[in-house]
């Protein structure tokens, strides 16, 4: 199957987006999980089906449903929230590839620290009403100066997984 995505200005839909993560931790015997509960975006698609557009997160919103282990998420150990409020993703190209596959490059800034990020998304759904992408893929912690890793108990990547679903902006 491709997809087409028609030209324009498309916001993401907060209600219908989720972005989340996890990270194996004592270990690699348990994971932590979390989920953003605050996300923005939008993007723009040019004539020839080309993307660019940015997802924000608000590193407050973080929520792994443990108050305690949610507010040092939030400390300068890891996010440093009070001095770097927002995660930012922004696409400086995306382009549809076979079937429903978008390879995606972009800048992924985490404590106010930039690195390039590439990924596949696939496209879920896609129609003059709204596109919903998904994509998993890895971060390296320390690549962004999150190091905190107490008795060793925290290597390794963390795993973001995300489902954006963008609508045309109004005019």
């Amino acid at each position: 199957m491709t997809v087409a995505v028609e030209a324009g200005t498309w916001q993401l839909d907060p209600s219908a987006s989720t972005v989340s993560v996890r990270h194996k931790t004592f270990w690699g015997l348990a994971t932590v999980k979390g989920t953003f509960t605050a996300v923005s975006g939008s993007g723009e698609v040019a004539a020839d089906g080309t993307a660019t557009g940015t997802v924000t997160l608000d590193a407050t919103s973080l929520d792994t449903k443990h108050a305690k282990r949610d507010t040092h998420l939030r400390s300068a150990d890891f996010f440093d929230a009070d001095n770097h409020p927002e995660i930012t993703f922004a696409v400086r190209g995306a382009e549809l590839r076979e079937g429903d596959t978008a390879h995606v490059t972009g800048e992924l800034t985490v404590r106010g620290v930039s690195h390039p990020q590439e990924i596949t998304a696939r496209v879920a759904s896609a129609d003059e009403a709204a596109v919903t992408l998904e994509t998993e893929f890895t971060v390296a912690r320390d690549t962004f100066g999150v190091s905190f890793n107490q008795l060793g108990m925290m290597g390794g990547p963390t795993t973001v997984v995300a489902t954006l679903r963008f609508t045309p902006a109004e005019a």
